[in-house]
């Protein structure tokens, strides 16, 4: 009826007897090309074809590959995987769209907007990195540095203009 044993000391093909793991022919999340997997993370991951919508709480790393819509959601990163959807408001670290935010976003450190990624409505960030193809619809405010407010001495000073690099206007 069934396949008859291997004899004794024969080596095992790879994987033999071992059923696959649910979802393995689809894969897990892939990273995004030119990150590293954070080390135990709580991690939410709202995978392909499910909609989430509501609160999320004490999520570390929120992956989106469906669909989120939430109020306010705050975490230390966002990632938004090509085809997933964010649409509410979120504040974390550092965010990464390779998918759509529809909403506001402030991102403390760094915003990614990856080839395939849009962003749409408000935006917040430290540092900023939009990838051939990405794009940016609605309103981006960049912070600033922590610094302490400048004295009114230093406020009132000339500022000298900004050199440019490229050929002199005159040549």
């Amino acid at each position: 009826m069934g396949r008859p044993p291997m004899p004794p000391g024969s080596p095992l093909p790879s994987g033999a007897g071992i059923p696959p793991m649910p979802g393995a022919a689809r894969g897990l999340p892939q990273q995004i090309p030119g990150r590293r997997e954070a080390p135990e993370q709580r991690t939410l991951v709202v995978g392909h074809g499910i909609s989430v919508q509501g609160t999320v709480q004490d999520a570390e790393r929120l992956v989106v590959e469906g669909t989120v819509e939430s109020d306010m959601i705050r975490a230390k990163e966002l990632v938004v995987m090509p085809g997933g959807l964010f649409r509410g408001s979120v504040e974390v670290e550092n965010a990464e769209i390779a998918g759509t935010v529809d909403g506001s976003l402030l991102a403390r450190g760094s915003l990614s907007v990856r080839g395939t990624g849009r962003l749409m409505g408000k935006a917040a960030c430290h540092r900023l990195k939009v990838d051939d193809g990405g794009q940016i619809t609605g309103q981006l405010e960049m912070l600033g540095e922590s610094k302490p407010e400048p004295t009114p001495s230093a406020a009132s000073a000339p500022v000298a203009p900004a050199a440019v690099e490229g050929p002199s206007p005159t040549a």
